[in-house]
């Protein structure tokens, strides 16, 4: 263990902006990896086919990374503003949008700060190491392990929680081959409350801990390719175009969320409840140049219509 270059380490991750920063060893999680095939086999994955593949890698941070020896897991606050409970808009030609879409993408925010703390272990610590770093994208148990580095627990929603944060946190980790400080996992802090089950209008949550994607809003509105929803579920997604904050906003550990201090993640103008009729006219090519380094690009052109549409029908009833 390296006691002084962890901590060098950490008081840089929090000079690059990030708000929470834990190390964990880079060992297999089995019991989270049993779950998560578990999770696979019920078919909660949908067809989020990229969830199948390099299992293998899943279950063993050394199949990414040869001699990895940490994890180092990092979480930045992206909470701006209540979104879909505040103002209220049932019945007006306007959209929901998930906290997370308000500004940039934060895949590039995030791996830019990952990747300059890893030019800062090698270069300003002058430390031979081989880093790995990833934001969403690859095939590492990142919540899991980032539970594991002390950043949270994971709720009954799914999400990973802060006492001090909540659940409003974009996750990123480098893998590396330095043997650094592990820290603690916490424990979990939901006892008895069920709001987030309670509050989903979809039942996406039919237990503590299980999400099924299949009736997730996020992944309706975001990840599900189809051309139209099923009737059952189009009006249980209400006025939503972009991801959903349902679970998230009715849990008690987000009461207190503090604004994020990444300029980045601030609101662009009009995206936290957007006029539908205005962004219906859109053209495809007014698409990429009005939606340009947002996460709302991944919707695609069709998609964000198709969810638009959605939208006004729901808003109409």
């Amino acid at each position: 263990m390296k006691p002084d270059l962890t901590q060098k380490i950490k008081n840089q991750a929090r000079l690059l902006g990030f708000d929470l920063i834990g190390i964990a060893p880079a060992k297999p999680l089995k019991n989270d990896f049993n779950y998560f095939k578990w999770w696979l086999a019920q078919g909660f994955g949908a067809d989020m086919q990229y969830l199948y593949k390099n299992l293998h890698k899943r279950e063993n941070p050394e199949e990414i990374l040869q001699g990895v020896q940490s994890i180092i897991c990092c979480g930045v606050n992206y909470y701006t503003s209540p979104s879909s409970s505040s103002p209220s808009i049932k019945g007006e030609a306007r959209g929901i949008v998930s906290n997370y879409a308000h500004g940039d993408d934060y895949h590039k925010v995030f791996l830019k700060k990952l990747k300059a703390l890893s030019a800062f272990i090698k270069k300003d610590l002058g430390v031979h190491s081989n880093n790995k770093e990833y934001v969403d994208t690859g095939a590492i148990m990142e919540r899991s392990y980032a539970a594991s580095a002390g950043l949270g627990w994971i709720g009954k929603n799914t999400c990973l929680i802060n006492k001090e944060m909540g659940s409003y946190i974009f996750l990123g980790e480098i893998l590396t081959d330095l043997e650094l400080e592990y820290d603690k996992p916490v424990t979990d802090h939901c006892g008895t409350c069920t709001a987030c089950l309670d509050a989903c209008p979809t039942g996406a949550l039919p237990k503590e801990g299980v999400l099924d994607s299949n009736k997730c809003i996020s992944y309706l509105t975001i990840e599900y390719r189809g051309e139209s929803f099923s009737e059952d579920l189009s009006h249980k997604m209400g006025q939503h175009i972009m991801g959903c904050d349902i679970c998230q906003q009715v849990c008690p550990w987000n009461n207190k969320a503090p604004q994020t201090q990444e300029v980045a993640f601030h609101p662009r103008e009009d995206f936290s409840f957007p006029d539908l009729h205005k962004w219906e006219k859109f053209e495809e090519k007014d698409f990429s140049q009005y939606f340009q380094n947002s996460p709302i690009k991944r919707l695609k052109w069709k998609g964000l219509l198709r969810n638009i549409r959605n939208a006004l029908q729901n808003a109409r009833n």
